[in-house]
């Protein structure tokens, strides 16, 4: 604390002035008289509480003694030193992502950021802040902004998203902002690495504000089901993060939330556990949840749509042995066709080479090779991403000799070397961009859980729209007209445009979407990533260089003083009046 007005400590004097009056003021000597002298039992109560008569003989000395120490207090500014690294602006980035949930102590780490970001509001000296949030597409929710009432605004409207968080992203926005200013970066997510954030400047301090640590979590991380002839075959795979053993019990319900299946499932510290269930009746959906007691509920539950199981495998018979025999292994109704019957079926899954007919049929293309171009030679292995077709089927140590070009307008979702290797067009065709006989892909036990997954995503994509990330952006295959999204509960979320771009919506459940005449349903469910947490943690890292100083600021409290100033005023007129003015 200290005081930046010193000049007005002179005016001291005043509270002096005003003692020294009192001691010399006019006295008066008690004296008792006959008119009186009966008067002293009543006035015992009060001789019994010396200490409150002295008090009332002396009431306006004492308030007006407070009253000129606050008043000098007051002239000479008082202050409480902070101290803060130099920087001319700040920048937040805040962590929207579905793991920001995370409760601890009734507040989820999201709320409790937020009152974080409200209390460093008051602390910013007129300094210019902008918040960034993360995502797919980080936005800009302020920006250089330094009236406290609008930011408070944007942060109490902040909102949990469920995406991804995609923080490399948030960072590289944020950069834009940064330029030669000297600038504190505060980012508030759960966790993340040191070496995740880019320290090369010299210009910049992180303060990272994470999550609660010794947090305990037990997930689903994996869950499809598809039909076979009488029933449903499931799959889910359950971790347990935590170093104790976890008991949970995990129930699969259908659509209507009927439960089919309950059991109680013991996990055992760091365990990953798959379990199979393949005696379920015939469903549309399936919803698998388990009840725990841990600090993260969004991954305890997830979702799955089935298609009829009724669609048949047609196989150009141009294709490799090993193609077929993959298929009919799965499914017994398979059949292989020449090539130039296939453009003219209907109703079917088709597996072929033929480029040319992507585009040409409404029927869903399992594309693998190109008969259109040349491939190249290549050697490397594979890097697939987190999309839902390969969340059975790892193909890290597939060996591929030579790949084709790929097409420039399909979503790339495996690659080789920095090359694509898998793609998925628009309506949701997969391309193979590689001949089967140049791996030895089918040597793997990837190779049939592959072939499960996609024929188990083309089957249920003839009925719907099958599995988005929240709030992910993708073209979908609508008929023309308006369509309206609606949740599980039947409640209206939005509407779209045939041929605009779909974009899914923000929370994970299942959802449908209709037309006049078709509705299709279709599920939001969070990605991989979101389905496991990290330990918490806050640091600090980096200095903002500014002559080798720290900036310190001066938070004045005058505005403290002057309440309680005008407080005892009144009370001293209270008091004066009482005894009267002439007095």
């Amino acid at each position: 604390m200290g005081f930046s007005n010193l000049i007005y400590l002179w005016t001291a004097i005043l509270p002096l002035i005003v003692l020294i009056y009192y001691f010399f003021r006019k006295k008066y000597k008690d004296q008792p008289v006959s008119s009186t002298i009966f008067w002293d039992e009543v006035m015992q109560e009060t001789k019994a509480s010396p200490y409150l008569k002295h008090l009332q003989r002396n009431a306006l000395l004492y308030l007006q003694l407070l009253a000129l120490l606050l008043f000098v207090l007051a002239l000479m500014n008082p202050f409480i030193k902070q101290t803060e690294l130099a920087g001319e602006q700040s920048i937040w980035i805040v962590d929207t992502s579905a793991t920001m949930l995370l409760e601890d102590g009734g507040l989820t780490t999201f709320e409790r950021h937020k009152e974080e970001m409200n209390t460093l509001v008051n602390e910013l000296s007129g300094k210019p802040v902008t918040i960034i949030t993360t995502g797919e597409e980080p936005k800009v929710i302020v920006r250089q902004e330094t009236e406290p009432s609008v930011i408070h605004k944007a942060i109490n409207n902040l909102e949990v998203t469920y995406e991804k968080e995609q923080l490399t992203k948030a960072i590289d926005m944020a950069q834009a902002f940064i330029g030669d200013t000297s600038t504190s970066m505060y980012l508030f997510t759960d966790s993340v690495e040191r070496g995740e954030l880019p320290i090369e400047s010299e210009n910049i301090k992180w303060i990272v504000h994470g999550a609660s640590k010794d947090l305990k979590n037990v997930a689903i991380t994996r869950f499809a089901a598809t039909t076979t002839e009488d029933n449903v075959l499931a799959l889910v795979q359950l971790k347990n993060e935590t170093d104790e053993e976890q008991v949970t019990e995990l129930n699969l319900m259908d659509e209507t939330g009927n439960v089919l299946i309950s059991e109680q499932v013991t996990l055992k510290g760091k365990e990953e556990l798959t379990k199979t269930f393949d005696t379920l009746p015939l469903v549309s959906a399936l919803t698998v949840n388990i009840e725990v007691d841990d600090h993260y509920k969004e991954d305890n539950t997830m979702l799955t749509l089935l298609g009829s199981g009724m669609s048949q495998i047609v196989i150009d018979q141009q294709m490799h042995q090993l193609v077929q025999k993959g298929f009919q292994a799965l499914n017994k109704d398979v059949k292989i066709a020449p090539s130039d019957q296939l453009e003219a079926m209907k109703d079917v899954i088709i597996v072929t080479n033929q480029a040319e007919l992507l585009g040409k049929t409404d029927t869903p293309i399992v594309l693998i090779g190109r008969n259109d171009e040349v491939a190249e030679e290549i050697n490397s292995l594979v890097d697939v991403s987190d999309d839902a077709l390969f969340a059975f089927s790892s193909l890290e140590d597939v060996y591929v000799h030579s790949i084709y070009p790929a097409f420039d307008q399909f979503e790339t979702i495996a690659t080789i070397g920095e090359k694509p290797f898998i793609q998925r067009s628009a309506r949701g065709d997969i391309v193979i961009l590689a001949d089967i006989q140049s791996t030895d892909w089918p040597l793997h036990p990837s190779f049939p859980l592959f072939l499960w997954g996609l024929q188990n995503e083309l089957v249920g994509g003839t009925e719907n729209l099958g599995t988005f990330s929240p709030n992910e952006s993708r073209s979908v295959p609508l008929a023309t007209g308006e369509w309206s999204i609606y949740s599980g509960e039947d409640e209206y979320v939005s509407s779209i445009e045939s041929g605009s771009e779909f974009r899914a919506p923000v929370k994970p459940g299942l959802y449908s979407i209709r037309s006049n005449e078709e509705e299709k349903q279709f599920i939001v469910q969070l990605s991989p990533e979101e389905r496991t947490v990290q330990e918490g943690t806050s640091f600090e890292l980096g200095v903002i260089q500014n002559s080798g100083e720290e900036e310190e600021t001066k938070q004045s409290f005058i505005q403290w003083l002057l309440i309680p100033i005008l407080f005892i005023l009144v009370i001293e007129w209270e008091v004066q009046r009482r005894r009267g003015f002439a007095n």
